[in-house]
């Protein structure tokens, strides 16, 4: 049986010694970066909940930045919006007399209107028996009519 063994086994443990690790000329390095001014908070050693700090503090700065943009958004797209409802308002001042009129001329009787009811009576009054009228034609006796193919 593989699962059960009387040999308890200890968890692998490793000594690591890193190869290229000079702890002086780290030190040498840090302290020369600070006389001239470089990484003044440098990562050094952890402290409780400094990277938490770190990523609040950015988010925090993100959020203004994105609220101070969407702030300006926001009042470009009522400004937008005004002039669109603006527009919209002169369109429809300038159509509906429009609109009226021809609604108005619709419902009066005009020339149109009256010719066409003379023409609708003459169908009604239509007669088979009555002489045809014949009207003439455009071209004149003995011009020819050339049939263009």
């Amino acid at each position: 049986m593989g699962w059960f063994s009387p040999y308890k086994r200890h968890a692998n443990s490793f000594n690591y010694t890193p190869r290229y690790y000079d702890p002086a000329k780290e030190a040498r390095e840090q302290r020369r970066a600070e006389l001239r001014g470089e990484r003044v908070q440098d990562e050094g050693e952890y402290t409780p909940g400094k990277y938490i700090r770190a990523k609040r503090e950015a988010r925090d700065l993100r959020q203004q930045q994105e609220a101070a943009k969407n702030k300006s958004e926001k009042r470009m797209k009522m400004w937008t919006m005004c002039v669109a409802i603006l527009l919209l308002a002169v369109l429809v001042y300038m159509l509906i007399p429009r609109i009226g009129a021809i609604f108005e001329m619709a419902t009066t009787d005009s020339s149109v209107q009256k010719e066409f009811e003379r023409q609708e009576q003459q169908v009604k009054e239509f007669d088979p028996y009555a002489p045809l009228i014949i009207v003439p034609n455009d071209y004149e006796e003995g011009d020819e009519i050339e049939i263009i193919e």
